[in-house]
Formats: structure tokens, sequence, C-alpha cells
């Protein structure tokens, strides 16, 4: 595990590589969700399982975040810090395939990136782990207007008893929106993929989600889609 700085727009966001113990075959920066940074458990445990099936993660703390605010920033602050860092890891390993992705809002916020008219060329694949389909108990208010823009190959992890959405939720308005992603349904999982002890082993959820999401970026074609 290693931190560095990058230089952004909103100031110097604080970023974190956790790297393989072989060579890297994948790239895949990891954005946290909208209540804690980088550093908290969740963030730090799921990047080494990643690490640990040979996948070089970077994750990063928006700029709310670095200032020690609670609330998040807009999307235009977000999407910027985003770009900032894909910018930077693709210059730092240009040679390894990229994908973007995160934790519900960081993850939520990628997939805005890529759906940009000019989102980054480098980018192979998103990765959405616990999307935020809607607010919890507020199932019209979707936030799905962006994805029928996205040009590059899209996973969705999402747990079946997400309050935020659950994976046929996901299917449904995501088609209805134009995008078609791999969906992988964590049938006993919350939004984190926490489990109820008397449903599944907690480390076994977690290692299903690492293995679907490495598996996964072994299928990225070799230049972005579109």
């Amino acid at each position: 595990m290693q931190a560095f700085s990058i230089g952004s727009s909103a100031g110097d966001l604080l970023a974190t590589q956790y790297d393989p113990e072989g060579p890297a075959r994948h790239t895949l920066i990891l954005a946290h969700g909208a209540g804690a940074g980088q550093a908290h458990p969740w963030m730090r445990a799921r990047a080494a399982d990643l690490a640990a099936r040979g996948v070089r993660v970077v994750t990063f703390d928006f700029p709310y975040v670095t200032a020690r605010r609670k609330v998040p920033d807009r999307a235009p602050v977000l999407i910027a810090a985003w770009r900032a860092v894909v910018d930077d890891v693709a210059r730092r390993w240009p040679d390894v395939p990229l994908a973007i992705g995160g934790k519900s809002m960081g993850g939520r916020m990628a997939t805005m990136l890529v759906a940009e008219p000019d989102a980054p060329a480098a980018v192979r694949g998103c990765v959405a782990l616990g999307y935020p389909l809607h607010p919890p108990g507020k199932p019209e208010q979707l936030r799905v207007a962006h994805l029928g823009a996205i040009r590059v190959a899209l996973l969705v992890v999402q747990g079946g008893r997400d309050p935020f959405g659950g994976p046929d939720d996901i299917r449904r308005e995501f088609a209805a929106a134009g995008a078609h992603p791999t969906v992988v349904d964590m049938p006993f999982g919350g939004h984190g993929f926490e489990v109820r002890a008397r449903d599944a082993r907690q480390a076994d959820e977690y290692a299903r989600v690492a293995d679907a999401v490495s598996q996964w970026l072994d299928t990225l074609q070799p230049a972005a889609i579109g």
C-alpha cells in the first residue's frame, strides 16, 4: 500500500495504490461512497481483496473528504475529481488495462464520467458496487438518466437486500434507460454486501464480490468500446 498525491482543479487529492504481488493484469480505480472516505475499513478490505487477485487498485478521497466536510460535493466537482485521477493513473501505468468504479455514490459518479461525450478514452470498463438506483423508500426517484450514453462495458454487483434497489430493479431500469450491464446478484447482501449470519458467511460474500469483479475485468476488450 502506497500513498501519492494527484493535482486537480479542487486541490490535491490523496490517493492510495494497492499492488498485487506479481504483475498487475488490470488497474481499477475504486472510489468511496458518500459516507466515508478511502481509509474506511470496507474500502481497504475490498482493495486488498482485489490486489490478492492480481488487480492493482487505486483509491482516492473526493475533495469534500479531504476538506473534512460531511456533505458530498456536487456532481460536477466529483466528476472533475474523477477525471483528474483517471488522467494521472493512465499516465502512470499506460500499458495496463484501466477500469474505474466504486461503492455506491463513487460508482454512480464513475458511470456519469464514462457517460460524458468526452469520457477518458483510456477507460475500458466501469464497475458499480451497490449502485444507488434510488433513495431508500423512494423508488420513483431513479438515477438513470445518463446511463444510455455509456459506451464502455459495465458491471453492477448488487445485493438482494439493498434498499437502494435490488438486482432485478437494476436490470429493468438500466435496460429502460438504454444500458445493458452485466449484473451479478448477491442474494443475501445489503448495500455494502453485509449478510445475516443465518444466510451466509461474511467472508464468503466478500470473496464472491472480489471474484466477480476480477473475472469480469478479464473479459474486457483491449480498447474502449465506441
